[in-house]
């Protein structure tokens, strides 16, 4: 955010405060974009959000409605009547529109479906049709097609018709009669092309067009890899759907670094900040539910070893170090593959040679820090057999802990579970259990 976009937040904070509401009307609807009025709204508590809303103008809340999170969408969609909701995206491009409706009710979206005009109606089901995270779910259909037989200056002057192309249109498309993907012609050949020659002679085909039911994380990655602006969407047929452009893959890859951070702690990437209490509570407590379970079986590990621990009272002492060093080390590793997943580095072919790197550097990480732990525990307690104990602990907890952070990813995603969601929670068990069983079971040979 800039210094001085910071600077206008701050003055309407202040208005907000002193209730001078014009002068906050003519801020959102004159001096801040769109995306900024969305992030203005989201930062702020539920009942200045609506004051907000409420003063913005009719034609831009369209386009700042689009900018907000899932939650705040859904928040604000809720407050509206049908016909609201219809004059707001009727502004909007067909994928835009098709997410926003996915926030309404079933009821809601089908009375909307049923009042639009054929046209629109035809391209929102079609991109309703497919999952919301496909290359389907994510294209628009407003594309410019051309025939691969009509000449260039027959191109030209089918654009000018048009009172305006669509944004971020970098190509035409090139379609069969049959509405075929054949391939696109880039604006920047066809304006200095001899207008006599045909599509056909200049047109690109190298271009792979993306399949409709391709992951928008993948799409992402072909968008990075191939530099492009823009990209066709066909059907498995062949037949041309509509196209994917850059700003729609910039969401994904914020979107999809938000599911990384978020989910780690078991919430979701559009967690609005400023969610009513129960909202918050009920969300965030199933995730403590899991925890709690796990906690237990950590807990149930100890229990096996109380006799041990009432002989030797150091034990309960230096327990957690070796749970702790274990969960850093496994924590470290699987935010590594899970990174290398996402980015596509990760595969069956180069798995067992990162498994391998990863127990090594383990093992290596647990001698050095063994060694530490173990002088200061002897130094501290005054006793060698413990610094043997929880020096050996250490070493096989940082080597379990690689394991299961390379393994654990691997292995949910094959079962089609998020590794992001699900990964913190198995490794922090893991550890657990691992670091305490070992840890507990050598002071039980050594001290019995």
């Amino acid at each position: 955010m800039s210094k001085s976009t910071q600077t206008q937040f701050d003055k309407l904070a202040d208005a907000l405060d002193s209730g001078e509401f014009q002068q906050i009307r003519f801020t959102l609807n004159n001096s801040l974009r769109p995306a900024e009025v969305a992030l203005l709204i989201e930062k702020s508590p539920p009942k200045e959000r609506q004051i907000l809303w409420n003063l913005i103008n009719k034609d831009l809340e369209g386009e700042v409605l689009q900018e907000l999170g899932d939650d705040v969408q859904a928040e604000i969609l809720s407050r509206m009547e049908t016909s609201e909701v219809l004059a707001i995206t009727e502004t909007l491009d067909t994928d835009d529109m098709a997410d926003v409706m996915q926030q309404l009710p079933n009821t809601v979206m089908k009375e909307l479906l049923r009042i639009m005009d054929k046209q629109n109606r035809q391209r929102v089901e079609q991109v309703l049709s497919y999952p919301e995270d496909t290359a389907g779910g994510l294209m628009n259909t407003d594309t410019v097609t051309i025939r691969p037989d009509v000449s260039v200056d027959t191109a030209l002057r089918y654009i000018r018709r048009h009172k305006e192309i669509p944004e971020m249109t970098d190509s035409l498309i090139v379609v069969s009669r049959k509405d075929s993907y054949i391939g696109i012609l880039p604006l920047t050949k066809l304006l200095v092309s001899d207008p006599n020659i045909t599509v056909r002679e200049i047109m690109v085909t190298e271009i792979e067009p993306i399949q409709a039911s391709m992951a928008d994380s993948d799409v992402a990655i072909l968008f990075e890899q191939h530099d492009l602006v823009s990209a066709p969407v066909i059907d498995e047929d062949g037949h041309l759907l509509g196209r994917i452009t850059i700003d729609d893959v910039v969401d994904v890859i914020r979107e999809d670094a938000d599911h990384s951070l978020m989910s780690m702690a078991g919430l979701d990437e559009d967690e609005d900040t400023f969610a009513p209490v129960m909202k918050t509570t009920r969300r965030r407590a199933v995730w403590l539910g899991i925890n709690l379970i796990t906690a237990f079986v950590a807990s149930a590990v100890i229990g096996l070893f109380e006799e041990t621990i009432d002989k030797v009272v150091a034990l309960a002492v230096l327990m957690p170090i070796v749970a702790s060093m274990g969960g850093i080390a496994g924590s470290q590793t699987l935010t590594l593959v899970i990174r290398g997943q996402a980015l596509g580095h990760v595969e069956k072919s180069n798995a067992g040679w990162l498994l391998n790197r990863e127990m090594i550097v383990g093992a290596m990480n647990g001698l050095l820090w063994a060694l530490v732990v173990a002088v200061v525990a002897v130094i501290w307690f005054q006793d060698i057999t413990i610094g043997v104990i929880i020096a050996c602990a250490i070493v096989i907890n940082l080597i379990a802990g690689a394991m299961a952070g390379t393994l654990l990813p691997l292995g949910l995603k094959a079962v089609g579970i998020d590794p992001a969601l699900a990964g913190s929670v198995l490794l922090t068990t893991i550890t657990d259990v691992v670091g305490f069983f070992a840890f507990l079971g050598l002071a039980t040979v050594f001290y019995s």
